[in-house]
């Protein structure tokens, strides 16, 4: 900490504001928080094994003070990631404050919030044996419920929400690798994901394209049990007519938006493609998008919800 700072925390030289904001600016803070039974413990060890130090169920009340020790400490301290849940929240429920309070001090945290649909934590919570936080002596409903209520400020305030529905284990693992681990992790980062239209929307999903109105390639003998990944799919999902138009013109829309997007501070894009199971033209699609996005200079990767649940 610089020397200018008075014992009561003060700092007197304002120069000393401006070097002081600088260097904690270059701290990495990431604040992961969201439902019980969502995925915020694997979220911590993907986060780890990209290099952070990792804080389970801090306080609010001690964020500030936290990300200043990290900023003291250097090295690898530098990049903190602060889990909070509800017992966290025990402690202070002030969640919005607590960043913007980060913010004037001169981090820039980024808030992950994990998620999932309440039948998807009651079956996790049940296949545990364990009771919800805040269930007390009601159902593990009511306890989902009271938590949603809590969260509900965090989640409208999150920089990137994470459904982990229809994720297992290490697909949750890799996307948060693929977020967190890059060279870069300040550029605008877009996930292109493929999905079924009867298994539900994607509730993270930033743009939803349908893609249904081309040929599905499941009525093909041949091609049925392939997918869009393998090259006779993806060469007949593409050569239909307007597959083409269709991917440059989202293409072309993801380009023009990613500057306005970097300017308000998003730093992740969810573009979902859909089809009726999220076999063949989805994923042949989010496939192609993905690479001209990259071919454009952009972070994209594609990723592929329900392939395989056929």
């Amino acid at each position: 900490m610089s020397e200018a700072r008075t014992a009561g925390g003060r700092i007197d030289d304002p120069s000393a504001v401006d070097g002081q904001l600088a260097a904690e600016s270059e701290t990495t803070l990431v604040v992961v928080t969201g439902v019980s039974g969502g995925g915020r413990s694997t979220v911590a060890r993907a986060l780890e094994n990209v290099g952070y130090y990792v804080v389970d169920n801090l306080p609010q009340a001690l964020m500030l003070d936290m990300a200043e020790l990290a900023f003291k400490a250097g090295g690898a301290a530098r990049r903190t990631a602060m889990v909070l849940d509800v017992r966290s929240r025990a402690f202070s429920t002030d969640l919005a404050g607590a960043i913007r309070e980060l913010k004037e001090r001169g981090f820039s945290p980024r808030v992950v919030f994990v998620d999932a649909d309440d039948e998807v934590l009651i079956r996790r919570f049940e296949s545990v044996r364990r009771s919800h936080p805040l269930q007390g002596d009601g159902r593990l409903a009511d306890g989902i419920a009271v938590e949603r209520g809590l969260l509900e400020e965090a989640r409208d305030q999150a920089d990137v929400i994470i459904d982990t529905s229809h994720l297992n284990v290490n697909q949750l693992r890799r996307r948060i690798e693929e977020l967190f681990g890059g060279e870069d992790a300040r550029r605008l980062r877009v996930t292109v994901l493929s999905f079924g239209f009867k298994y539900g929307l994607p509730p993270d999903a930033d743009f939803v394209l349908d893609a249904r109105f081309l040929p599905n390639p499941y009525w093909v003998p041949e091609l049925r049990e392939h997918t869009g990944r393998e090259e006779a799919v993806s060469a007949y999902v593409l050569g239909q007519e307007g597959a083409d138009a269709f991917v440059t013109s989202y293409a072309d829309l993801v380009n023009a938006t990613t500057i306005g997007f970097e300017r308000e501070g998003k730093r992740y894009l969810t573009v979902a493609v859909g089809c009726t199971g999220g076999k063949h033209r989805s994923v042949a699609i989010a496939e192609e998008l993905a690479s001209r996005l990259r071919h454009s200079g952009l972070a994209a990767n594609a990723q592929h919800r329900d392939l395989g649940r056929e």
